[in-house]
């Protein structure tokens, strides 16, 4: 009678074929983490870039500044080697009217008795402009205002720079009369190249102007 031996171990074949699997699920585990490292860096990059921060400060700063402004004094600029010029409208009373830069009269403090005084219109203003491919704001007190009677910017309290590498900027509002007095919104767009990458993003934001102090 003969007695069968059970076979214990693995075969060289079983070995190989083994490690092959093996070898596969590390390689595409591998793949797969290098994949959604990509994805994860491309999307830290694509929310941190200068171009979207720059077009998050300059939509924030005009509504954040927007909020706080008297909505029947501001202006809107048309500028030509540095002189500031008054964008009226050409015909129609009621018509939007496109600028190169915007000036808004805002309180920069909580309402106090004084601001009663019918004469003070505002507090401070804040000059949005474009110098070079540079989208800046100026801020300082009201009276005088930013622009003087020559057209000129007047010396602001503090420069902030919003956004860089602008390609395109332009600020709009509808008009009520032939004196250019504005219905109380601003619009702007803005059009930022991104220097890593050469990509264009654009903004577009609106701020209503609500204060009217006083009443």
């Amino acid at each position: 009678m003969k007695i069968q031996k059970s076979r214990s171990g693995f075969t060289l074949i079983e070995v190989i074929i083994t490690m092959v699997m093996t070898a596969m699920i590390v390689v595409t585990a591998g793949m797969l983490i290098q994949s959604g490292y990509r994805s994860w860096n491309r999307s830290f990059r694509n929310a941190n870039c200068e171009s979207r921060l720059g077009g998050i400060d300059a939509t924030t700063a005009l509504g954040a500044i927007g909020r706080k402004s008297n909505r029947v004094e501001y202006y809107v600029y048309n500028v030509s080697d540095s002189t500031f010029t008054q964008a009226l409208p050409v015909t129609d009373p009621e018509e939007v009217v496109l600028g190169d830069a915007v000036e808004l009269r805002y309180w920069n403090d909580s309402l106090q008795m004084d601001y009663m005084d019918p004469n003070k219109t505002a507090t401070s203003y804040a000059l949005f402009y474009l110098d070079g491919d540079q989208l800046k704001v100026d801020y300082g007190d009201y009276p005088p205002g930013a622009i003087n009677t020559e057209g000129h910017r007047n010396t602001a309290d503090s420069t902030v720079t919003l956004a860089s590498d602008v390609t395109y900027l332009r600020f709009s509002h509808t008009t009520r009369n032939l004196a250019g007095d504005g219905k109380g919104c601003v619009r702007m767009k803005l059009t930022i190249r991104d220097p890593d990458t050469g990509d264009f993003r654009t903004y577009i934001a609106a701020s209503m102007l609500r204060n009217v102090w006083p009443q």
